[in-house]
């Protein structure tokens, strides 16, 4: 049974961890807002330019000038995974959540005779799958000196991946990431990037409502590579968002168990407290009834 110098050392050490806990749920609250609006507002950016760039594809798929970001190299032996994932860890579940996801997406891959390269952004899921894929890495970004991600960030990925798509190293890249959805609920999603996949509206035909010049192959092929960072930009705007949420909620929880704990163990200690007390008492009363 620990002594109560032992217990009380220890509660004065959940309280300093309480307050630690505490502190950090404040900061991330106050992060999460700043984040949230900005996940917020590019998605409507990224809904439109997507639905822009859908009418320009379904005109241009099929042509001789299509640019090849949309047309695909014509394989999908080579799938390029972007595994978008924090800096800094105490956010719960929000890394492994993601890591998950691409596990069992380079199981399937491989098991379908396919090859498998990753491509990190962020040290945290890079560390979680090193492990087993240490192999399959070749390219990574770091994003710990940057305190407010901006579409710049977003320019140099894009750029990294389709030099390396123009290079011919991989047929298909897929990004993953957390899309923010409250602060107790992140979805990880997963979002082929290249070859450009668009929805179409039902009866896959997309009613023309302009006139483009030049022609709908050329714009497309500056359009792509914006299209390509945008969507990149929305994925870190998401994971930012999610990332904050997920530190709130994860040290909202740790500041509750300290709090738990502290009145655990205060409870202990007054016992053992009573209890020594109490011993004391019967070695005088019976020291006192022995004269």
């Amino acid at each position: 049974m620990p002594s109560l110098k032992d217990l009380k050392t220890r509660i004065e050490s959940v309280k300093s961890t309480r307050k630690i806990t505490k502190a950090m749920q404040m900061v991330a609250a106050a992060k999460l807002r700043r984040a949230q609006d900005a996940a917020e507002n590019a998605r409507p950016y990224a809904e439109r330019m997507g639905a822009v760039m859908s009418q320009l594809a379904a005109s241009a798929t099929g042509a001789a000038n299509a640019p090849k970001l949309l047309t695909g190299t014509g394989s999908d032996k080579v799938h390029l995974l972007v595994v978008m994932t924090s800096e800094r860890g105490l956010c719960g579940g929000f890394n492994s959540s993601i890591v998950r996801l691409v596990r069992g997406r380079i199981d399937a891959l491989t098991a379908a005779g396919k090859t498998v390269k990753l491509f990190t952004v962020g040290k945290k899921g890079r560390e979680q799958l090193k492990r087993d894929y240490s192999q399959l890495f070749v390219g990574h970004v770091d994003l710990s000196e940057v305190k407010r991600i901006g579409y710049a960030n977003a320019q140099d990925v894009a750029r990294d991946i389709m030099a390396r798509y123009d290079g011919g190293e991989f047929d298909v890249a897929t990004i993953y990431f957390n899309r923010f959805q409250s602060v107790i609920s992140q979805i990880p999603t997963e979002q082929q990037i290249i070859p450009a996949v668009f929805d179409t509206p039902e009866g896959g035909q997309v009613s023309t409502l302009y006139d483009y010049e030049p022609t709908e192959g050329e714009i497309l092929a500056e359009l792509l590579p914006r299209g390509v960072a945008t969507q990149i930009f929305s994925a870190l705007l998401e994971n930012g968002a999610s990332e904050q949420g997920a530190r709130m909620s994860a040290m909202d929880n740790a500041t509750r168990n300290a709090g738990e704990m502290i009145d655990k163990l205060t409870i202990e200690y007054n016992r053992s407290r009573q209890a020594a007390i109490t011993k004391e008492l019967i070695e005088i009363i019976s020291g006192a009834e022995a004269l």
